[in-house]
């Protein structure tokens, strides 16, 4: 029966991550979108990249003070969302940390850099409860 919920687990955590994951392209398509049509077919660097110089010498025409404000607002916003690091849902978070799976969330949503999920890992390992506490304290680091 363990095999059983363990196997479960892996499906839900393996299709839940593919499924999240492209959510973020998603949303940074349609923030480009919402600025100009022109915008939705670029790459998101591109994107992020863009200034009202380089879309006058792109498209020929000048942006106006609104869409000047609707561009950094929506680059902004991409931003935002690739930094966080969305790829995992913040309930799945929390169930991975009550699991002790903390430090392999933490370690997801910060590509495996810094310390935070070795940290984790160690309290973990210790005792649970300590790795709980801080994968819960260093959940605002992730999502805001």
């Amino acid at each position: 029966m363990k095999r059983f919920y363990v196997f479960l687990f892996a499906i839900f955590f393996s299709v839940n991550g593919f499924a999240v994951g492209t959510t973020g392209v998603v949303k940074a398509k349609a923030e480009m979108a919402k600025v100009s049509p022109e915008m939705a077919q670029m790459s998101i660097d591109d994107f992020l990249a863009l200034t009202p110089s380089k879309y006058k010498k792109m498209t020929g025409e000048r942006l106006g003070f609104k869409k000047t404000l609707a561009l950094k607002a929506a680059q902004k916003a991409v931003k935002k969302h690739m930094k966080k690091g969305s790829d995992i849902d913040k309930s799945l978070y929390i169930v991975l940390a009550i699991l002790g799976f903390g430090w392999l969330a933490m370690g997801l949503l910060s590509d495996w850099s810094g310390n935070d999920w070795i940290i984790n890992l160690v309290l973990t390992f210790l005792c649970w409860l300590p790795g709980l506490i801080h994968a819960l304290v260093k959940m605002k680091d992730y999502y805001g």
